[in-house]
């Protein structure tokens, strides 16, 4: 990094720069960005559209016949008609305008003038927008079909030779929707965090821009500079072209990367990467969570009414040491910092050695995906040993984060010191429902009815004897809650007080139930299976 990239004013948070120094910026970029995402979703699964042929012929249909229409409706004033196209068209249109530099002379050169994309976030709306779209299409190209009817088998070379920088564009952004896949990612929290990070970055990709390096964002700074360059217009207004910044798909050097945390750090005070915003390219930038987490539409809790959701967040602890005078400096060899979530095991501990932290950089230390109910995360600084610690070590300084604080931060991220020379800054991303974690575990033997064999339930029963024998499991949820009674019918016969000679059912007699909801307990862990729900 040049001087000439040294930060003159001494740091300041995000939320401390005034508006005035941030771009101020002319699109709703939240409600943008969510739209965007569910577009991308749309384009990925839309397996069809990725073909060669159909691409030749969408990039086609865009040029020839959608450019052309939109400029003719497209006022002096240059405000765009509400319209919407097809989904091939919308989506060449969207590459497009990832590169403004080009898509800005393209426009120029054909139409003389700028082509904007009209901001409508509502469903309702782009229904409108679409069915108006088509009613013009018809009446301006009777013999062009509204939708891409090319067949993904039929391909004429000759096609796509004009087309070929566009083609090339477009099948580069062909996986972009699994970088912005993650459920978390539509809250509203996100993103409105992002946005603010954005302005950030827009800030010091202008205020350094004479610098040498290139301009590498995070995945959230990335959605938004996307979803921003992605209605041109818009983008024009708001600032001008940031030409040395990283785009999705580009190769990213470790260098340039280091030289952005740095300018971030020492402008912000704060680290450049936080819970689910790494920066792309970087360790973990474009790597698969460590777990399944699928978006899904529906929730099957709305069936199965004993299931309570389980929502995940991402965890991400950065340290750094604050400078300290010489005269204080003392012996850290034995000091460590703890980790440790306020409702989990009371094993599951993080320790990691003061030692080994850095005072002038920013240091990950967790980076972890945890429920929501494990409340929060107490940071501890520890040191080994003691008078009435031989083996174990001595509390110095605590401080304890909890995620609800969290929720309402700033950035989604509380800065703390700990012990008076540990800044610690705990991000996590919004809770977002994951996959149920189920496990079952065996039970006592029940009879017919669902009661459990026993000689309390013989009891209550007046001693009548209880009939058939089946081999009961009990499914439990991620907070040992029960959820299900699952019974496999082996046995028939009798139970009777000092005798057991139950009589083995035929295999195509035997049969699996499962009762949803949990045991009915009539003394201590002895009960009875949930009524079946017909």
């Amino acid at each position: 990094m040049s001087g000439s990239d040294q930060p003159s004013a001494s740091p300041r948070s995000l939320s401390e720069v005034s508006e005035e120094e941030l771009v101020r910026l002319s699109l709703d970029l939240v409600a943008a960005a969510r739209q965007n995402i569910g577009f991308l979703r749309d384009v990925a699964e839309s397996h069809w559209l990725h073909h060669t042929p159909v691409l030749v012929e969408s990039i086609r249909r865009y040029h020839e016949l959608w450019m052309p229409m939109m400029s003719d409706l497209t006022p002096e004033s240059g405000k765009p008609p509400m319209i919407l196209p097809s989904l091939d068209i919308e989506w060449v249109w969207f590459c497009h305008t990832l590169n403004p530099v080009t898509y800005r002379q393209y426009c120029e050169s054909r139409f003389s003038k700028l082509i904007g994309k009209p901001a409508i976030f509502n469903q309702e709306n782009k229904d409108y927008a679409l069915e108006r779209c088509r009613e013009i299409w018809i009446a301006k190209y009777p013999s062009e079909p509204f939708e891409n009817e090319s067949d993904s088998g039929d391909f004429h070379e000759s096609k796509i030779l004009p087309a070929d920088h566009l083609l090339g564009e477009v099948s580069k952004q062909r996986c972009l929707f699994t970088m912005f896949s993650k459920p978390y990612m539509l809250e509203l929290v996100y993103l409105i965090a992002a946005k603010n990070r954005y302005k950030g970055f827009l800030f010091i990709s202008q205020k350094f821009a004479d610098s040498n390096s290139s301009f590498v964002p995070t995945s959230d700074i990335l959605l938004m500079w996307i979803t921003h360059k992605s209605y041109p217009t818009a983008y024009t207004m708001d600032g001008k072209e940031m030409e040395k910044v990283v785009g999705s798909g580009e190769s990213v050097k470790e260098e340039d990367l280091e030289v952005t945390k740095k300018l971030w750090e020492k402008v912000f005070d704060q680290p450049y990467e936080k819970a689910g915003c790494s920066a792309i390219g970087g360790a973990g930038g474009l790597n698969p969570p460590p777990l399944h987490w699928e978006v899904t539409d529906t929730d099957v809790n709305v069936k199965y009414r004993p299931l309570l959701p389980r929502f995940l967040l991402e965890v991400n602890v950065l340290v750094k040491q604050i400078p300290m005078m010489k005269t204080l400096q003392m012996d850290v060899s034995k000091e460590f910092l703890r980790f440790q979530f306020l409702r989990c095991h009371r094993d599951l501990k993080i320790n990691n050695p003061i030692s080994t932290l850095p005072s002038n950089s920013w240091q990950k230390l967790v980076n972890l995906y945890c429920e929501f109910g494990t409340k929060g995360m107490m940071v501890e600084l520890r040191r080994k040993g003691g008078v009435a610690c031989m083996n174990g070590s001595k509390l110095l300084d605590s401080k304890t984060f909890m995620w609800n604080e969290l929720l309402r931060a700033t950035s989604i991220t509380l800065d703390g010191v700990v012990g008076q020379r540990m800044r610690v800054v705990v991000s996590i991303t919004p809770p977002a429902q994951a996959p149920y974690l189920l496990k079952s575990v065996p039970d006592r033997v029940t009879d017919d009815s669902g009661a459990m064999v026993s000689e309390v339930i013989l009891k209550m029963n007046q001693y009548r004897p209880q009939e058939g024998r089946w081999l009961s499991r009990t499914v439990l949820d991620h907070a040992g809650r029960e959820c299900f009674v699952i019974r496999m019918r082996v046995g028939g016969g009798f139970w009777r007080r000092g005798g057991n000679k139950p009589t083995v059912v035929k295999w195509e007699d035997r049969c699996i139930e499962i009762r949803e909801g949990s045991w009915l307990y009539v003394a201590g862990s002895i009960g009875r299976a949930p009524v079946q729900r017909r």
